[in-house]
């Protein structure tokens, strides 16, 4: 919306013959502002010390594929200890 904005590409904002599409991508606009998510800044931070500890090799990667094994594995060392 915001290149639209900038760009003066209001085509496809006017719902109605009636309506101003600059109006329309312009309350857009600002009515999505508010629905953006922003992350803390602790969790950002957070993440790049994790990117860190990752690239220094402190961190074990398990890849995507054998989440569900582990998962298995995981629950299968619960069993075992009941």
């Amino acid at each position: 919306m915001w290149r639209d904005l900038l760009s003066n590409n209001y085509e496809g904002y006017a719902l109605l013959k009636e309506d101003d599409p600059y109006e329309e991508c312009y309350s857009w606009f600002w009515s999505s502002i508010n629905m953006d998510e922003c992350l803390p800044k602790e969790f950002i931070e957070h993440l790049l010390e994790m990117c860190d500890r990752i690239d220094r090799g402190e961190e074990k990667l398990i890849p995507f594929e054998n989440i569900e094994q582990l998962f298995e594995d995981l629950h299968k060392d619960e069993d075992d200890a009941v």
